[in-house]
């Protein structure tokens, strides 16, 4: 059924027109029943009735009016068909409607049709990854169709990225809602922006101009309209003294604009990386969001880690090269932007570092090495850039792309027996079905010139290549090769072409929260060093989204399977031990308590709270209260140390601030809410290294054989831990549990 909107809810942005402002508006279609009522469906996109708002594999829909909307996200981009209305009279001057979606003229569209002609037509707001699914208002001028009857019809025509359109809540009007351009000119007295935030609000496209209209940034934003969640902040120091002008090409209310104020350091610098949901050991952005890890690279003292960067938002988008350095891949210390987009939709996506040893790209200034970084450009290809500065600072190779194709995220590395760059991107072809996705080769003498090599077949995104010898014997190397999943496949690699030896299957190291991972080239250590994104690790609330892997070592070792990757955390993450608590035998357990060795059928024992209180009075009591309450809070970020032995259980079960760990012993494997992994027992017993920290639980299982990434948000206030044994007993060989003091500097929380 057709409902009406009262006028208070439609009220429009705009002055009134000076025409009879008070004849009521006419809903045509809020989308609120249970079916399209008389509005007729072609194809499979709009589906059997109106959306309930996001659809499954669907980013957030927001926006939209009520519970319902029209959504062709049925099935996926895939889908396609058409929805058209029934006809109506035209009797207002204006159509107000809402509207998100894909931005293809003529695919992805509303149209308004008068005698089976198309009069108006408004498309979605994107076309290029990321986006948003906010649905914002738009308005027909239609006083020239006075009195004619005219028929609606959204159309989905498009298939893959952003193929498919949301409409909602269309009415006539004598009122058009047509959002607002602002504008808002500072003096820079300061270093940084701040701009206020909120989370879910409307997403506007913002610049920052520079005198003569000059764009020094342009983003997308979710502006504030009152309260922020947080401030953004752009780093406009080398512009103080002079005037800016910020400006968004459209608002609901220009007075966000007001919020926006300078400072001389970054929002809530004194409460950085102290915030609740903090990891304390994991990597994580001052603010905004993180992704893939780039340009992983160790270079004059210190270890760099570029990474996807929205510096502007808590969601996807605006893609940027984020940077941060470390002395030892656990400290680590925030640097400003190290790449911007080239300019608005084109922006910097995945790629690697490397150390141009012999400057053989001419790059180096006097008689240093130079940084080389390749990155993909959107809107170009796979681009060069270099820097004389430690990273601090890049500059544009002007033979910029030096390769253009439908791919991306280059990963670069030295082939020292050919004296040649070698680059393994990302491509693929959408023509052929099913569609093509391969890790291209390329090489190169100067990183600058490059020629196609070969192609390998069957990996998706984010390639990485290295060498690893096998049980450690030099003699006996193999190369390995993987893509964003992770999944690899070890074989030879003469510089040009990989050929796999290991079968025609992949292998699995890492199961969970994980995706995207690089190495590091030239680790001083000779180490193979790996990081990846815990992919939807996420923090709800909070000025930061999504975090960083635990950096591991990689090994080869040979196992029943043949030779295995294998990942253990690096041992830098040893020095943020502090207090230790050994349960190992039982130990430390009162008298009165001791079990036997064998933990019991059914048994449990928290491990963090013998803490006994013999208290004299009241004050006394809440005092050690108070004092326990610090030490169980000292251990939410810690590592749990369990080798054990089943004699007879059905499982061992690690219950960790409110999420439980289970080996189940009759099928070998390891499981905590959806992530599995198969874990034998070696010689009859299981190792695990578990680490809990404020978002997420890693465990290394076998000592590294198996590596699981869980996101994991627990209760502010519980800070329990417990092993637990179920239908029979267990032998523990050790159980050790340590707090892990904070990486962040000041100490953290």
């Amino acid at each position: 059924m057709i409902a009406a909107l009262t006028l208070a809810a439609l009220a429009a942005l705009t002055a009134p027109p000076t025409l009879d402002s008070t004849r009521p508006d006419v809903v045509i279609a809020d989308f609120e029943g249970d079916d399209y009522g008389g509005w007729k469906t072609t194809g499979t996109a709009f589906g059997e009735a109106p959306a309930r708002g996001t659809l499954p594999g669907q980013m957030p829909v927001a926006g939209y009016l009520g519970r319902g909307l029209v959504n062709s996200y049925h099935d996926g981009d895939g889908s396609t068909g058409e929805l058209t209305s029934p006809p109506f009279r035209i009797d207002r001057e204006h159509l107000n409607f809402l509207i998100g979606g894909g931005g293809w003229e003529k695919e992805t569209c509303l149209d308004l049709l008068v005698d089976g002609k198309v009069v108006h037509s408004a498309t979605g707001p994107n076309r290029e990854p990321g986006g948003s699914e906010r649905l914002r208002w738009a308005a027909w001028d239609v006083r020239d169709l006075q009195g004619k009857e005219a028929v609606l019809r959204v159309v989905d025509q498009r298939k893959g990225g952003w193929g498919h359109i949301n409409v909602d809540q269309i009415v006539q009007t004598d009122r058009p809602k047509i959002p607002q351009a602002a504008s808002r000119t500072i003096v820079l007295q300061n270093r940084y922006l701040h701009i206020p935030v909120k989370t879910g609000a409307q997403k506007v496209r913002a610049k920052i101009e520079g005198e003569g209209g000059k764009i020094l940034h342009e983003f997308d934003v979710e502006l504030a309209p009152g309260e922020p969640d947080f401030l953004a902040f752009a780093d406009l120091e080398s512009f103080k003294g002079k005037s800016v002008t910020f400006r968004v090409d459209e608002v609901d209310d220009p007075k966000a604009l007001e919020q926006i104020v300078q400072a001389d350091h970054v929002p809530n610098a004194a409460g950085l990386y102290k915030e609740p949901h903090r990891p304390q050991f994991h990597f994580t952005s001052r603010r905004g969001w993180l992704n893939d890890p780039n340009g992983l690279v160790w270079h004059d003292g210190e270890y760099h880690l570029f990474y996807q960067h929205n510096p502007y938002g808590w969601g996807w988008g605006n893609m940027h090269w984020g940077h941060a350095v470390s002395p030892d891949l656990v400290h680590w210390t925030e640097l400003p932007i190290a790449l911007y987009p080239h300019k608005y939709g084109d922006w910097a996506f995945s790629g690697s570092a490397v150390t141009d040893h012999g400057n053989t790209s001419g790059f180096g200034k006097d008689g240093k090495n130079p940084l080389v970084a390749a990155y993909t450009s959107t809107g170009r290809g796979e681009c060069i850039v270099f820097s004389n500065d430690r990273g601090r600072t890049w500059t544009e190779f002007e033979g910029n792309p030096v390769v253009k194709h439908d791919g991306r995220d280059p990963r670069l590395l030295w082939y020292a027996p050919g004296k040649h760059w070698v680059m393994a991107v990302y491509d693929e072809d959408e023509k052929v079905k099913p569609v093509r996705r391969s890790i291209d080769f390329y090489t190169s003498t100067d990183l600058k010139a490059w020629t196609f090599a070969s192609r390998l077949d069957g990996f998706y995104e984010c390639p990485d290549l290295f060498e690893l010898p096998v049980d450690g014997d030099p003699n006996k190397k193999l190369w390995v090769v993987y893509a964003a999943d992770g999944q690899y496949k070890l074989g030879a690699f003469d510089g040009k072409t990989f050929t796999p030896t290991s079968g025609p299957d992949k292998h699995t190291l890492w199961h969970g929260n994980f995706y995207a991972a690089q190495t590091f080239s030239d680790e001083p250590k000779g180490r193979r060093i790996q990081i990846g994104w815990a992919r939807d690790v996420k923090f709800p609330g909070s000025a930061f989204n999504q975090q960083m892997n635990l950096p591991v070592e990689l090994t080869l070792r040979t196992t029943t399977d043949g030779p295995r990757m294998f990942a253990e955390p690096v041992a830098e993450l040893d020095a943020l031990q502090q207090d230790v608590k050994d349960f190992s035998h039982w130990k430390n357990v009162t008298p009165d308590k001791l079990p036997p060795k064998n933990l019991q059928p059914e048994f449990s024992l928290p491990l963090n709270l013998q803490v006994p209180i013999y208290a004299k009075s009241m004050q006394d009591m809440q005092r050690q209260m108070r004092d326990r309450e610090r030490k169980l809070k000292s251990y939410d970020a810690c590592v749990i140390d369990l080798a054990f032995r089943p004699i007879g259980a059905m499982s061992l079960n690690l219950k960790l601030r409110g999420t439980t760990l289970v080996y189940d012993v009759a099928r070998q494997d390891l499981s905590c809410k959806q992530v599995r992994a198969f874990v034998p027992q070696v010689d009859g017993l299981v190792r695990l290294k578990v680490y809990v920290d404020a978002g997420s639980i890693e465990v290394f299982a076998n000592r590294g054989q198996a590596a699981l990434s869980i996101a994991s948000l627990p209760d502010a206030g519980n800070h329990s831990f417990e092993v637990a044994t179920v239908g029979g007993a267990v032998d523990l060989e050790q159980l050790k549990l340590y707090s892990l003091q904070s990486s962040w500097p000041d100490g953290g929380r």
